[in-house]
């Protein structure tokens, strides 16, 4: 049951078909009531209008035994007076409730001697001879009329008579016709209401099937991806706009970045392995050759492939973390004391900087500038120019050199992870193509940006641009 019921289908069927329920429910009970009250009401006026009838008869001085009122076959009359005493009553009536009093059968007549209603004894609201108390009361109850027991609604009218005092009319309608037509309208529901949210359920269901087919078609590519560990595979994007169409184009596009990642990734574990096998291999045949020939031992060339090995290990951890997604330090760094901090004991390196401070890990900016000026030392010809300054919101790294500069078609490809450009390769002292990929990963961590374009003197620019730290957003320094 819990298996059923957790499926969106079935729980999209439940709580519609609930809904169309509870509404339902509500607008016939609603429906009922204003029926039984309308015809309660309807009710209620003939009652009245058959009280009216008999009481402008007494008001007009009509014996009782005429009263034309009694004798109406569907309609309990009783005329009871001030106290309650039952004067007439309709023929056949044989029991009666609702009316105040439950007597049918009328009290012997006064005699003349018996005190009458004297005019000066009434109350001040009393009403005048013959006149009729406008409006009338309302009560339900039953009556049983030569047998046959029925719900009536009755009306009662008070008259003033001029030779009886004070008299109360209560005059009935039955209610035969409002439980029929109530009766009817409960039935007609309790069948129809079961066979409409029926319909509701299985259309919800229907609809809803048909709308989250394309989402089980995703799930089964998914598994079926996840299963063959396949990312090249794309899940089916249906042909709509909705929210399933949009869910799909999403999907691909993370499997897309998910397929170009593993390809990232396997490419940096074939081009680590590469570089890493080089300087191994290196030092395991010195080492190997100092032990069997001691006297031949290249301690220089050993020193040198162990630092090569620890410096390619360093650039590949530093790459790693930053693949994880580690956020730099929210340290202030004057970029200016930072860029002669890393052209200290570099020859033909002219530093131009002015006060700029950004706000980030100051070890990865020391290491991003190092790498600039180690890639320009490569390539420069004589000169080597470092240049601090602000630009707008943003600090701006400038390394300029005089060699022979980069091609436009290779500005983007150089950052990429162990790319080396031919010029570079001949004149390559051990590096693994590592230096310019750190630099750019480290520009984007901290929010900026390292873009490669041509330098005045003919050679290559890079330019490193960060945004300034947030009390140096204002007028520069002086």
């Amino acid at each position: 049951m819990s298996r059923l019921f957790g499926s969106v289908r079935s729980r999209a069927t439940l709580g519609a078909t609930l809904v169309v329920a509870v509404a339902l429910v509500a607008a016939g009970t609603a429906l009922l009531l204003s029926l039984r009250a309308n015809l309660t009401g309807e009710a209620g006026t003939r009652a009245e209008r058959s009280a009216q009838a008999v009481a402008s008869e007494l008001a007009a001085r009509t014996p009782l035994d005429k009263l034309s009122g009694l004798d109406a076959e569907d309609t309990p009359v009783q005329i009871v007076d001030e106290d309650g005493v039952l004067l007439a009553a309709s023929e056949d009536l044989e029991r009666i409730s609702g009316t105040g009093t439950s007597e049918v059968t009328p009290a012997p007549a006064p005699s003349d001697g018996d005190d009458r209603d004297d005019p000066d004894d009434r109350d001040d609201d009393s009403l005048d001879p013959g006149e009729i108390a406008p409006g009338a009361s309302y009560t339900n109850g039953t009556a049983t009329i030569d047998g046959d027991t029925e719900d009536y609604r009755f009306a009662a009218v008070e008259v003033e008579t001029p030779d009886r005092g004070r008299l109360t009319v209560h005059a009935g309608a039955p209610l035969a016709a409002e439980h029929s037509a109530v009766g009817t309208a409960l039935t007609a529901m309790l069948i129809g209401f079961p066979l409409l949210l029926g319909v509701v359920a299985a259309v919800t269901w229907l609809v809803t099937g048909r709308a989250l087919r394309p989402v089980e078609g995703i799930r089964r590519e998914m598994a079926a991806i996840t299963a063959s560990e396949d990312l090249r595979r794309r899940v089916p994007e249906p042909a709509t706009h909705d929210e399933v169409a949009r869910l799909a184009r999403t999907t691909n596009a993370t499997l897309a970045a998910l397929e170009a990642s593993v390809e990232r990734q396997r490419a940096f574990v074939a081009d680590a392995s590469h570089e890493l096998r080089s300087p191994i291999a290196s030092l395991r045949t010195q080492l190997e050759v100092a032990a069997a020939h001691p006297e031949l031992l290249d301690l220089d060339g050993a020193v040198e492939d162990t630092v090569r090995l620890q410096n390619l290990a360093a650039d590949l951890l530093l790459l790693a973390r930053l693949d994880t997604g580690e956020r730099p330090a929210g340290t202030r760094v004057d970029l200016a004391a930072l860029a002669r901090e890393a052209a200290a004991g570099r020859e033909g390196v002219t530093v131009e900087a002015e006060p700029v401070e950004v706000s980030g890990s100051r070890g990865q900016l020391s290491r991003v500038l190092a790498n600039l000026l180690d890639n320009a030392e490569r390539h420069a010809r004589e000169q080597i120019t470092v240049t601090v300054r602000r630009e707008g919101g943003a600090a701006v790294v400038g390394v300029a050199d005089d060699g022979e500069g980069v091609a436009e078609a290779d500005r983007e490809r150089i950052f990429e992870r162990f790319v080396r450009l031919d010029a570079a390769r001949s004149r390559d002292d051990g590096g693994a193509g590592l230096g310019l990929a750190i630099a750019r990963d480290v520009a984007v961590r901290h929010g900026g940006t390292l873009t490669a374009g041509a330098a005045p003197a003919g050679g290559a620019l890079f330019e490193l641009r960060l945004p300034l730290a947030g009390a140096d957003r204002g007028t520069p320094r002086a």
